[in-house]
């Protein structure tokens, strides 16, 4: 247990890798910072893909590819004087030629698996590229796909301006170099100078809204890495620990040092935590959400604090709990959540909150037991939470999933969609030892399997598969996954 005593001693303000998106925004302030501007641009240059694209290595995901690739391009024809940045777009703009042939099929095509602000920064970034003469007018075929969902965001915005109150903040960018009228720019900084702390809406609003706000800059600063990079969102202080405890809290008998170390992040998430709206994914961010209000509801419950559940009854929609408002589609995962919060609140299998939960898992569940989520490229993430969350409540559609679970272990033991990974295997585990240790069966060699294999794959670095702008990994909240699922699976099968 020493792994987790560390781990819970140097949690804070949210720990996550950098993506080419968000670091092709701060590149193009060489108007207005040129220190932070070329650290950056240099990350850009040393991170393209073997295939000429940028994004996520391990995984080839449609949102991220095309967004991380059409904003390195634009950053690298703006900046770039070298014939090296010449051969670089040349070979990003083949390989999005061959990304795109395939987008109206599968994942590119499913609105729930789009990266947040797709529909709504890509147009604005092929106009921006059809500037700088990168793509021609053939690329009118990607803004149709968009049209549709385009149209129903803006139909959700019609009478608003976006300000900081606002989620479409964080996709501030989106408005471009001459749609800002969408914007009340006096009001959408946060108190820490960001732009819904995220780093690339930060780094439109400093270059091309407020040119050399100050605070904006110093955000920037405080926030890129060593080597030049900028992750998808910063702070993320609320969400780290409330996940770690979560995952924690899986372990039966949980040791005291281990307990005794929560105490502050749980003292800190209920400084947070606003009795009617529950809570944001950080500190001191006015738009507050279900799934982070659900599941810091239930490990408030699981370690003995109070709260009120009134907060996560806020977000009941006709027939599902809604995560942000004005999304044009709900989260899945959120609602597993709330289901565990409504659990916690000690509601019954008849309540109409649950059923109205369980009724809408049943109807977005796939034909293979299995459920994927808006906020994670893996279905084990949603469908891992669901075993552990409904199985109480409905028993059928979770033998379905565990049997989808188990269908798919590979023959070393992980798991994984697109590729093997330690936090697929952990969920995979975590939601086999939980529907084992109530009553159900699972073979132990099965779990040993797993288990074995992902004690030799714990380490650092880890596939980025968190949906945000683009991919991103959490670093510490999976370290957590994986301990808990380490920790869970040698006392269940002990």
């Amino acid at each position: 247990m020493e792994a987790l005593q560390n781990l819970l001693k140097i949690i804070g303000p949210g720990r996550m890798n950098s993506n080419a998106y968000d670091t092709a925004w701060v590149s193009r302030l060489n108007h207005i910072d040129r220190e932070i501007s070329d650290r950056a641009f240099e990350w850009l240059c040393k991170h393209q893909l073997p295939d000429g694209s940028w994004g996520t290595k391990e995984v080839f995901y449609y949102h991220d590819r095309v967004i991380c690739t059409l904003m390195a391009m634009i950053a690298l024809t703006e900046r770039g004087r070298r014939a090296s940045d010449k051969v670089q777009v040349e070979k990003g703009l083949h390989a999005l030629e061959r990304i795109t042939k395939g987008a109206t099929k599968g994942l590119a095509s499913d609105p729930n698996g789009a990266t947040i602000g797709f529909e709504m920064i890509v147009p604005t970034l092929v106009a921006e590229a059809e500037k700088l003469g990168i793509i021609n007018m053939q690329w009118d075929q990607i803004l149709g796909r968009l049209a549709k969902l385009r149209a129903i965001k803006m139909e959700k915005l019609s009478g608003y301006r976006i300000n900081k109150y606002f989620t479409p903040a964080f996709s501030a960018e989106m408005a471009g170099m001459d749609g800002q009228s969408i914007l009340d720019i006096d009001n959408l900084q946060e108190e820490n100078g960001s732009v819904a702390n995220s780093p690339s809406a930060t780094a439109y609003f400093a270059g091309w809204l407020r040119p050399s706000e100050p605070q904006a800059l110093s955000y920037l600063h405080k926030w890129i890495a060593p080597n030049g990079g900028l992750p998808n969102v910063a702070p993320f202080d609320v969400f780290e620990p409330a996940w770690i405890l979560w995952n924690l809290k899986l372990i039966p008998h949980l040791e005291t040092e281990v307990l005794q170390l929560a105490n502050p992040h749980l003292d800190w998430l209920q400084a947070q935590w606003d009795s009617k709206n529950g809570i944001a994914h950080t500190s001191k961010y006015a738009p507050t959400d279900s799934d982070d209000t659900a599941l810091t509801y239930e490990i408030f419950s699981l370690y003995g604090r109070q709260a009120n559940i009134e907060a996560v009854l806020n977000y009941e929609e006709k027939n599902f709990f809604r995560c942000f408002a004005l999304e044009a589609n709900p989260s899945i995962s959120a609602n597993i959540h709330v289901l565990g919060a409504l659990r916690e609140a000690g509601y019954d299998q008849n309540h109409p909150s649950v059923q109205k939960v369980l009724k809408f898992l049943e109807s977005v569940q796939s034909p293979n037991g299995s459920w994927f989520d808006k906020w994670h490229a893996s279905p084990y993430y949603a469908t891992a939470h669901a075993i552990i969350l409904a199985h109480i409540y409905n028993k059928a559609f979770c033998e379905s999933a565990v049997e989808w679970i188990i269908k798919n272990q590979n023959a070393d033991g992980s798991w994984g969609f697109y590729v093997p990974t330690a936090e697929e295997t952990a969920y995979a585990l975590q939601a086999l030892c939980v529907w084992k240790r109530a009553g159900h069966k699972v073979e132990n060699n099965l779990i040993k399997l797993g288990l074995d294999w992902l004690t030799t794959h714990t380490d650092p670095p880890y596939t980025p598969l968190w949906i945000g702008k683009t991919l991103y990994c959490p670093e510490y909240v999976i370290q957590a996954t994986l301990l808990s699922a380490i920790e869970l699976a040698r006392r269940t099968i002990a």
